[in-house]
């Protein structure tokens, strides 16, 4: 496709990508309506519970670098077609896992197919979309889809455990699939420009290594479970690591990941939002579905109804973002979304949620709109600022940044969330010392705790937890609300003042 002569095509290729990002997005919000039930059913603790969310992103952000350059040099379609087929194998295997150990797994192996996947549809609509007008549409169409699927995630999920187990939630992905990989083969383009090179499998197990000890070593600190010398040499480790990553990267004369995009400070401000906004998006729902299911005694229908306001607004941020930044600068639209979006999270946090009346919901739905256009925004500005044939590179970085901001969103808030609890839980004086430790870890380990316990004592835990929880989610919100609103201070200084549309290429 030329520069000079768009292809006719372009809005069925647009279609096919988004199409194949639907159910990777249905994934990840599917799961946190999910947690409560599948808890309970595997007996899984605390920490299994935060690595079987968390393992799904922290290994696509490591694995997304890689992948992009891959698709860059094999082709779009080739990987994008191989992840569809792996991702929807791993969904299989993960509806059926009997263990957590087992779950784990299985969310490798999805984080692997959806690491093919999402370089993949960023990098086919750059590839596409020359001219930056129907470029930032694109961007947002793309972002519609994404936080549509999102928002029907809880719901679906919600649906499906009244009347199955827990493993339908994964279960779903293979009719998707049955739609949506036909329907690229038919539509993706066959031919495409690629660009020669190696693939730097030893640097990216260098990235996936770093990242993974460096979260171990925040949760383990966080958990008390290791001494402290244990904990700081694991996180020594990590830095190590990712610093040898990066002088590699600075050194190579095809690095796998282009750390000079970093000097341009708009791309710089688009990771920021994308791993702040998508953090806070994440560790916020699955507070939300953890408080309204173990505290309000909700259905997971109930749940995924409740959930609707902030997902359904969601969908509505990436048109209204790529409209807007076009209007008056990504600079006004990224600052002025996140400022907004750290208002409603203080709202939220001073709420109760058993009387939630019509402030709630209106809060929850400007929280999923501003927050969707701070993440679309930043993909403006990153995927504006390179040439079309780096559209898969730049694609994974943008990736990572999301996967990263999530997988270091759920780690945070599950640490915080674990260490604030326990807290604050008054546990029952008659409670044997050992169920105590374990009650006191999560909500989640206070139900599994009582289900051995006689029906007086059961529910005096159950009551202790429930308020120690309601105290947590205040806390959490409140601290999510001012580093949001002080990355929209750092966005405004740093994105230049003269900037009044979508980046522009620098080539």
């Amino acid at each position: 496709m030329s520069a000079h002569a768009p292809d006719p095509k372009r809005w069925l290729v647009l279609l096919a990508v988004m199409l194949a990002f639907l159910p990777v997005v249905l994934d990840m919000t599917i799961l946190h309506v999910a947690v409560p039930s599948l808890t309970q059913a595997l007996n899984a603790s605390g920490t299994e519970v935060l690595w079987i969310i968390d393992i799904y992103p922290l290994l696509m952000a490591g694995l997304l670098v890689p992948m992009g350059t891959l698709s860059d040099q094999v082709g779009n379609r080739r990987i994008l077609l191989t992840g569809l087929t792996l991702f929807a194998a791993a969904s299989t295997w993960a509806a059926f896992a009997q263990s957590a150990t087992a779950l784990i797994a299985a969310r490798v192996c999805l984080a692997l197919g959806g690491s093919m996947i999402m370089p993949c549809v960023l990098g086919l609509i750059r590839k596409t979309f020359e001219e930056e007008g129907e470029r930032a549409m694109a961007l947002g169409l793309w972002g519609t889809v994404g936080a549509a699927g999102a928002a029907v995630g809880p719901l679906i999920g919600g649906a499906l455990l009244e009347q199955f187990w827990w493993g339908s939630v994964f279960l779903i992905n293979v009719p998707i699939m049955l739609i949506v990989a036909p329907t690229c083969w038919l539509l993706l383009p066959r031919i495409e420009q690629t660009t020669p090179g190696k693939w730097p499998i030893g640097q990216a197990l260098l990235l996936i290594v770093g990242m993974i000890s460096v979260v171990y070593a925040i949760k383990a600190g966080f958990g008390a479970k290791h001494p402290l010398s244990v904990v700081a040499l694991i996180l020594t480790f990590g830095i190590a690591i990712l610093t040898l990553f990066a002088r590699k990267q600075l050194r190579a004369t095809a690095p796998m990941l282009d750390l000079s995009l970093l000097s341009h400070p708009t791309i710089v401000a688009g990771l920021m939002m994308a791993i702040v906004a998508s953090g806070a998006l994440a560790g916020v729902e699955l507070t939300l579905a953890q408080e309204l299911q173990y505290v309000l005694a909700k259905t997971p229908l109930q749940a995924g109804l409740f959930m609707i306001p902030i997902m359904a607004a969601a969908a509505l941020g990436g048109p209204v973002a790529g409209y807007l930044s076009n209007r008056f600068g990504l600079r006004r639209v990224a600052s002025l979304s996140l400022l907004i979006s750290g208002a409603a999270l203080l709202f939220l946090a001073q709420s109760d949620f058993h009387q939630p009346g019509a402030l709630v919901p209106l809060a929850l739905a400007v929280l999923g709109l501003t927050l969707s256009i701070g993440l679309t925004a930043s993909s403006i500005a990153i995927m504006g600022a390179i040439e079309a044939s780096k559209g898969g590179a730049a694609g994974a970085l943008e990736a990572t940044g999301y996967e990263l901001g999530t997988g270091l969103g759920i780690a945070f808030f599950g640490m915080f969330m674990s260490g604030v609890f326990s807290r604050a839980i008054d546990l029952p004086d008659t409670l044997p010392s050992a169920l105590a430790a374990q009650a006191a870890q999560t909500i989640g380990d206070v139900y599994i705790v009582a289900n051995q316990l006689g029906p007086e004592q059961a529910e005096a835990l159950i009551e202790a937890g429930k308020t120690a929880f309601s105290q947590t989610h205040s806390v959490l919100l409140t601290t999510s609300a001012i580093v949001i609103a002080t990355l929209a201070v750092v966005v405004f200084i740093i994105i230049a003042r003269d900037h009044r549309s979508p980046v522009t290429s620098q080539h």
